[in-house]
């Protein structure tokens, strides 16, 4: 009886933390739609963006361009806590934090040793098909700049 009780538990306990992941509107593939973007050139460019589960995490991986315009890749895996995470990949940041603010709305910041080297917030549409990440960094020149990236789940 003992053995059930802590095999129904655990299933329960899964299921659980399968279902938040899943209620999780970011989860999923995105895809770049760059008519619906406005996006500063020399800036970085994700093209594509998925988040994943990993156990009690989210895994971020996204495909794009450097703001030398050659192909970047960079992977995240974290809570989103609002705590640091480490990012490999992107030369402009070495740690990321993602903070939920409600359902379908997230803030997020890139940091090299330390400082915030970019701020963004993601949106999610309410009927789940795009997301909207407005981010603002400063570009090679110390000026600061903003950039809309309009995302269509694949």
């Amino acid at each position: 009886m003992k053995t059930r009780s802590i095999a129904l538990t655990i299933v329960v306990c899964f299921l659980a933390l399968t279902l938040s992941f899943a209620e999780n509107p970011n989860m999923g593939t995105w895809k770049l739609n760059e008519a619906k973007s406005k996006l500063v050139a020399g800036m970085i460019k994700n093209t594509l963006v998925v988040y994943t589960a990993v156990g009690d995490s989210v895994k971020v991986t996204t495909d794009g361009t450097g703001t030398d315009g050659k192909p970047m890749q960079t992977e995240w895996t974290g809570k989103f806590d609002g705590k640091d995470y480490p990012l490999t990949g992107d030369r402009s940041a070495d740690s990321r934090s993602y903070t939920k603010v409600d359902d379908r709305t997230l803030t997020l910041e890139n940091k090299k040793g330390g400082m915030v080297t970019t701020k963004g917030k993601i949106v999610v549409s309410a009927d789940g098909k795009t997301r909207t990440l407005t981010t603002s960094a400063k570009d090679s020149a110390g000026k600061e700049v903003t950039n809309t990236a309009v995302y269509d789940k694949q």
